[in-house]
């Protein structure tokens, strides 16, 4: 127990009480400093109200059925989205919808391909308005998969005793870094559990070991996300000091308390309460970039998606900014997990379409973000739904990219001859479930990169926001008044062309150079960034605007 000690600063007299209080509940894994700070946080039932959302589902479903309401909500939806009403930076430039209309088209059926066909050019042209057709791509970057949580849903959990625990060395995370930075990344999120045997100093000291690594020919990561467990006030300011970091993500995996109850059994993590105060606790620390997200699948996406606007809604009344992401993965087979192999509410692939476009909608100037649970054919369905970034080239599983390790995708629930056992004790792990949930897109960063640019989209490796100060409410302030394309949309075509530079492939290379031709007419700026793009094939890097 001793070795456990040294890295656990001054929570507790021990390490055997350290792990006790993990499975108890609380937050051994990051102890509050800062009683006065943390008295200030709101309650949940003043952050989420369930009676509301159900209220709501249950009052809009015939009016969910009416053509002619559904249209009226859409059409205010893209007027709002584009609505410039005042010069003060504090007031809401754009409005999203409320409760009752987006429950109102949560409850259109989803099956009717008309009118989610007029859902989904909505909400493509309101992505389109604010963000442009960029996507934003990054990567995944599992630091360590210890934990002392037994989440239903993942493979990390404690009771999963196939699994070999592992944690990154400095040495290792330089190779993981240089690996992705080889594929030409410059945005990773970095992932870690929570466990004594993986401290919160251990984290901040990869931060500063992933911000370090360089490579030829001109590979550097130049924005950090992080997603890592619920954090005190005193630790959130800690984590802004390291003057590393961009977005803070943290899913409430569940907004439904009884479900969150169910499937948290034991650890910090079931704390319901502790967990919905997590972004009160980042914006009080001085974090004012935060990203939330649901794993859908685990209660009634309705629910959820209503409980993430109210969420957002109460970010933006009391710390002037709503979250700058919202991510929506849905639920995937994981080793040892039988909730994820058997989800308690799963979401159809027309329901999920559906989800995706309200969402848009619903929160225009929020950035949507999709994983690699989806396979490439549904996530080139949802890039025309609102999506604006996307992950690349994931590895969910420690040390995976520098290994090379291919994780083996499963097409649908239950296809696996392994389904059926995985809660049994068996001496192996299924071989084609690797990693903290299995991914159905393997594609390279290089494919993915071509692929969109096919679709129509211009991928972005951009930056230039976190390293300026548009951040929380003042990147919130320009993204309402629809003026991020003014910055993000040079700035994307200066990040293509630094990729074509340096880690493209011949093919990629070519059609990303008609991409940027075509992409420079559409904008005001042409002479300053014909400038700044022939510096960049002189040689130079990291411009922007």
């Amino acid at each position: 127990m001793k070795l456990l000690l040294p890295r656990c600063r001054r929570c507790c007299r021990g390490a055997a009480l350290i792990i006790r209080r993990c499975f108890r509940g609380g937050s051994a894994w990051s102890p509050e400093l800062d009683a006065a700070s943390a008295s200030k946080i709101p309650s949940a039932s003043s952050i989420l109200d369930e009676a509301q959302i159900f209220r709501s589902i249950e009052a809009t479903k015939a009016a969910a059925s009416d053509v002619g309401h559904v249209r009226d909500i859409l059409a205010r939806a893209i007027e709002r989205a584009t609505l410039v009403a005042s010069s003060d930076l504090t007031s809401e430039f754009v409005q999203g919808l409320d409760v009752e209309e987006t429950a109102t088209l949560l409850n259109v059926d989803s099956n009717d391909r008309a009118l989610t066909s007029e859902l989904f050019r909505a909400a493509l042209d309101i992505k389109e308005r604010i963000y442009g057709n960029r996507i934003v791509l990054f990567a995944p970057l599992y630091l360590a998969n210890h934990c002392v949580n037994s989440c239903t849903y993942c493979a990390f959990r404690h009771k999963n005793k196939h699994i070999q625990r592992s944690r990154l060395s400095d040495e290792e995370i330089r190779s993981e870094v240089e690996a992705l930075e080889r594929m030409g990344h410059r945005r990773l999120l970095l992932l870690a559990g929570e466990h004594p045997n993986y401290t919160f100093d251990d984290f901040l000291g990869a931060i500063h070991a992933v911000a370090g690594v360089r490579t030829e020919p001109c590979g550097n990561i130049r924005r950090i996300n992080v997603e890592i467990p619920a954090l005190s006030v005193s630790d959130f300011r800690r984590l802004k000091d390291t003057n590393e970091i961009g977005t803070y993500t943290l899913f409430q995996e569940t907004y439904h308390r009884d479900t969150f109850k169910r499937v948290h059994p034991a650890g910090p993590k079931s704390d319901y309460e502790y967990r919905l105060q997590t972004m009160d606790r980042a914006q009080i620390g001085g974090i004012d970039d935060v990203g939330i997200g649901a794993l859908f699948g685990l209660y009634d996406y309705r629910f959820e998606a209503l409980a993430m606007l109210q969420h957002a809604a109460h970010l933006e009344k009391h710390y002037g900014a709503g979250p700058h992401t919202i991510s929506i993965p849905r639920m995937r087979p994981a080793d040892q997990a039988p909730a994820s192999i058997r989800p308690p509410s799963p979401v159809s692939d027309p329901d999920f379409l559906k989800l995706v476009a309200v969402l848009r909608c619903a929160v225009p100037y929020t950035g949507m973000i999709l994983s690699t649970r989806e396979s490439p054919q549904m996530r080139r369905k949802l890039l025309h739904l609102g999506i604006s970034q996307m992950s690349a080239g994931s590895k969910t599983d420690v040390g995976a990219y520098a290994k090379g390790d291919q994780q083996t995708e499963l097409d649908t629930f239950g296809t696996s001859p392994h389904l059926d056992n995985l809660d049994l004790v068996s001496k192996d792990p299924p071989p084609d479930l690797v990693g903290q949930f299995s991914l159905l897109d393997h594609r390279t960063l290089d494919e993915i990169v071509r692929d969109l640019m096919e679709l129509g989209f211009v991928p972005s490796w951009c930056t230039a926001c976190y390293r300026v100060g548009r951040t929380g409410a003042a990147f919130m302030a320009i993204a309402k008044r629809g003026n991020i394309h003014n910055y993000c949309h040079p700035n994307a075509l200066l990040t293509l062309q630094e990729y074509i530079q340096d880690y493209a492939s011949e093919e990629t290379k070519d059609l990303a150079k008609r991409v940027i031709q075509a992409e420079k007419s559409t904008l005001a700026r042409t002479a300053a960034l014909d400038r700044k793009l022939q510096k960049i094939i002189g040689g130079e890097r990291d411009l922007y605007f």
